[in-house]
């Protein structure tokens, strides 16, 4: 599994632009978001999770769908590129279990995505100013952790779905979208249609804003969210390891590994 990280970084580290890039234009999201926080006002009586205004709300969102962006759907173009490239056929016939190559290709994104998302909660606080009084910086974090292996399970069965699929990017896309969408990334799951509200309110990344906001804006009753992340990915992590291990064999017997 380390030896996967290691080279993952290697592979990163002679990209320097494209780093760059990433963590620019997730700053520019950032930017956007705030002036369009000084423009526009919600509306008298609107729930923001007792943030002090709309771009406090949206800068934690922005930072959590940043990690379940990167966690997931970069794990799962992971997997593309090794089809790609020629080398998850090496990788599948390497004396390793399912379950540690899974890992082990998305130990990378993983710790990728949550340095972002500090860098972005740091930059919107000492840039523009979140504006919160006694943010739960330790909370944040332990809700992050939280959430990771909920992120996970997620990324392995799109890695999984890739195996089989070959060309998800569209799929991929959609369910990224949706997790921030319906979860409150943006604006609170009220303002929804009904069944898109009910929808969202059991989508995993709903408890991973949640219990963000109540970290960094109220610093406190993070707890709750944080457990119920927690059996999420005690829960969904080992099934989706065996349906990667099941993906992976269904393209071992058909001899698809390598096809593109």
């Amino acid at each position: 599994m380390m030896a996967l990280v290691r080279r993952d970084l290697a592979i990163r580290r002679s990209y320097r632009l494209a780093i760059v890039g990433d963590l620019l234009g997730g700053l520019v999201s950032l930017a956007i978001f705030y002036f369009v926080s000084r423009t526009l006002r919600p509306a008298e009586g609107e729930s923001l999770a007792g943030a002090p205004n709309y771009f406090a709300y949206v800068a934690v969102g922005v930072a959590i769908v940043t990690v379940t962006a990167s966690a997931s759907v970069l794990l799962a173009r992971s997997v593309r590129e090794e089809q790609l490239t020629g080398t998850l056929e090496m990788l599948a016939s390497a004396p390793v279990r399912a379950a540690e190559t899974a890992l082990g290709i998305a130990a990378y994104p993983f710790v990728a995505a949550v340095l972002r998302a500090a860098i972005y909660v740091i930059a919107a606080d000492v840039v523009f100013g979140l504006g919160v009084d006694h943010p739960d910086w330790l909370g944040f974090a332990a809700v992050l952790s939280a959430a990771l292996a909920v992120i996970a399970a997620i990324g392995v069965a799109m890695a999984a779905l890739v195996l089989i699929v070959q060309r998800g990017e569209a799929i991929l896309a959609m369910v990224a979208f949706a997790l921030g969408f319906l979860g409150g990334a943006y604006f609170p799951r009220s303002r929804l249609p009904g069944v898109l509200e009910a929808l969202g309110s059991i989508t995993p990344t709903r408890f991973a804003f949640d219990g963000g906001r109540s970290a960094l804006i109220q610093g406190e009753g993070w707890g709750g969210d944080a457990l119920v992340l927690l059996a999420m990915g005690a829960v969904g992590l080992p099934l989706a390891i065996a349906l990667f291990s099941g993906a992976l064999a269904y393209a071992r017997r058909h001899g698809t590994l390598a096809q593109y």
